[in-house]
């Protein structure tokens, strides 16, 4: 297994960032009629918890069902557990919280890393590898 390049896994990351922008558009768009917009309180709580959730559903729905998100496979990246299998979805969850816990973290981990794996991945037991063609 072939570990993907940081700087291929940063700009992967780029592309994420506005497919998971479009996703919680749309998701905001199933809830923003129940609520006028509003600052503070438990709604706005419980809208940024909801936005959260969605986002992990998202990406363990496509890290279960094949390893990629469309940003990965346009990259040939692939998320595996540390043997190279698919991961399950328990350990999905667990990267993708903690990958929300290490934001920022990640980057300055994986320069040092011997793998060059970013820590929510070191701590979740998953890589991102590349994809054969």
């Amino acid at each position: 297994m072939i570990v993907a390049s940081i700087k291929r896994r940063f700009i992967c990351l780029i592309y994420e960032a506005f497919l998971l922008a479009a996703v919680l558009f749309l998701a905001g768009l199933l809830v923003v009629g129940l609520h006028p917009a509003g600052r503070g309180g438990l709604l706005h709580l419980l809208y940024q918890l909801y936005l959260f959730t969605f986002a992990g559903v998202y990406f363990v729905w496509f890290w279960r069902h094949g390893g990629q998100t469309l940003a990965m496979k346009t990259w040939r990246i692939q998320l595996v557990d540390i043997s190279g299998g698919p991961v399950s979805v328990a350990k999905a969850w667990q990267r993708y919280t903690l990958a929300a816990l290490t934001f920022g973290a990640c980057f300055i981990w994986a320069a040092f890393d011997r793998d060059r794996q970013f820590l929510h991945d070191r701590l979740a037991g998953t890589r991102l590898v590349m994809k054969p063609l």
